[in-house]
């Protein structure tokens, strides 16, 4: 049984006097597709709040850097790139409800204990010990695994060893992955795995090079276009182990999306990057917990299009988990640099990150 719960979220006081004596929500319409009327104001991943008539309507889905639009009574939230001509865009750029829009960064704060301003080890670093954040992951992965959405981001690292690549795929077969973002790579070295035993050559057990191995990624790609798709190839070559073999068995979708660096590239791969942008965005929107693991770029991309919050059927407002693996600081910062209340950051590698996480969830 897990012990883990849900931090309770506190909406605001509309009774207060900022909110009573609020204006309107300003709106204009937008002056053509992908174009938004000048003085729209921009979303952050936070709670925004918008008076419309006499109520404080709620983005009930948000996306940093989209803008607010009103639509059938409700907040929807789009991309400039997605906006058509005479949309009904709130315009406005203070968030203290001065001008009917209010941004709520507070409704999951529990801490009521005082925080010295000097103390040391406040953040975490390559020196900083995880073994709580662990914990407190396992806990959480059991409560998403049935009661929310877990959503993975995915560079190919962990696709170029052996127990890492094994210890993945038995996350993936508990039902602790509901969806994995990741590009070319993973996929391609993950089937070169599987169908030659390396990645880039290299022997996934004893990282032993193999001769010629350079062309193994090729020809694993080669023969996955031969075939027509994944699954045609998992099927007829008989592919029995892997990550993207067990998210095929098991039903899990997996967005990939391409690069101006692809190989081949893999049948399945978004070679369009804005296709690429809305198939990763259809899987983050149902998204209560999201783990990105040794893929800085993608880990920012998703970063950005995550927020802090997700509205639950029925109205209930929880909080979303973001967690950054990395063995490089710089990109854990970064991404804790976001402004998110949730961003937690795990700098190790995602090799031995992965087989903690399938050793202490028992997968």
């Amino acid at each position: 049984m897990s012990a883990f719960e849900l931090p309770r979220y506190t909406a605001p006081d509309f009774d207060a006097a900022i909110f009573r004596g609020a204006p309107q929500a300003r709106m204009l319409p937008a002056p053509r597709d992908g174009v938004a009327p000048e003085g729209y104001h921009a979303m952050s991943i936070f709670p925004e709040y918008f008076k419309i008539g006499e109520d404080w309507l709620l983005a009930e889905e948000s996306r940093m850097d989209c803008v607010p639009v009103y639509e059938n009574g409700r907040i929807v939230v789009r991309e400039f790139r997605n906006l058509r001509k005479g949309d009904a865009v709130i315009c406005g750029r203070t968030e203290q409800a001065e001008e009917g829009i209010y941004l709520y960064a507070h409704g999951f704060d529990a801490r009521t204990d005082s925080v010295d301003t000097f103390a040391f080890r406040q953040g975490h670093s390559r020196e900083s010990s995880f073994s709580r954040d662990y914990d407190q992951l396992y806990d959480l992965l059991r409560y998403e695994r049935d009661h929310g959405k877990i959503v993975w981001v995915v560079g190919p690292a962990f696709s170029f060893d052996y127990d890492a690549r094994d210890a993945f795929s038995r996350v993936i077969a508990g039902g602790y992955v509901h969806a994995i973002l990741a590009g070319n790579a993973l996929a391609t070295h993950d089937l070169e795995g599987a169908y030659l035993g390396t990645a880039l050559g290299q022997d996934i057990y004893t990282q032993r090079h193999r001769p010629n191995g350079h062309y193994n990624h090729l020809d694993t790609l080669n023969r996955v276009r031969y075939h027509g798709s994944v699954e045609a190839f998992i099927r007829a070559e008989g592919i029995d182990n892997g990550i993207i073999r067990a998210c095929e068995k098991h039903g899990v979708p997996y967005v990939l999306a391409g690069s101006i660096r692809d190989d081949g590239p893999l049948p399945c791969v978004y070679g369009d990057v804005y296709r690429a942008q809305d198939a990763m965005r259809d899987q983050v929107r149902g998204a209560t917990t999201v783990i990105c693991m040794a893929t800085m770029l993608h880990s920012i991309a998703v970063g950005n299009m995550t927020p802090s919050y997700r509205v639950l059927p029925g109205g209930a407002v929880r909080q979303v988990y973001f967690y950054c693996v990395d063995i490089a600081e710089f990109t854990v910062n970064k991404l804790m640099d976001r402004g998110s209340l949730t961003t937690r950051g795990i700098v190790t590698n995602a090799q031995d990150f992965i087989v903690n996480i399938a050793k202490g969830l028992g997968v």
